[in-house]
């Protein structure tokens, strides 16, 4: 049995994974949350995973690109579904804030073995 925990995200420090790239992360053990602050113009680079991902973009607007050739722009409010192994990238339009949810929780996150983020495209 897993502890109920509760969390205040503002006292948590960010993670500086690169300069236009920072992140919180509470987990469980089966879903992760992480809040994403990501600079206007700051990229991801095309990658994929077994996790389900849910992102919710809660300021500023982020452009997806999907290995299908899928592409669009998800702005405040709106919230996108990926399935698991389906490759995607994206660039922050302006400042982003997001919650990344992920389920089961990204264990490459949480090791620092997330070698795609931590290199600036």
């Amino acid at each position: 049995m897993v502890d109920v925990v509760k969390v205040r995200l503002e006292n948590m420090p960010w993670e500086i994974v690169r300069d236009d790239f920072r992140r919180r992360i509470v987990t469980g053990e089966k879903l992760m949350v992480a809040q994403l602050s990501i600079s206007k113009g700051g990229k991801v680079a095309m990658h994929k995973h077994v996790h389900e991902q849910f992102t919710v973009v809660l300021e500023g607007s982020i452009k997806f690109v999907f290995e299908t050739g899928l592409e669009f722009v998800a702005q405040k409010g709106e919230i996108v579904v990926i399935p698991s192994n389906v490759g995607h990238a994206a660039e922050a339009i302006e400042d982003t804030i997001t919650f990344d949810i992920f389920a089961p929780p990204r264990e490459d996150w949480l090791t620092g073995r997330d070698d795609y983020l931590r290199q600036k495209t």
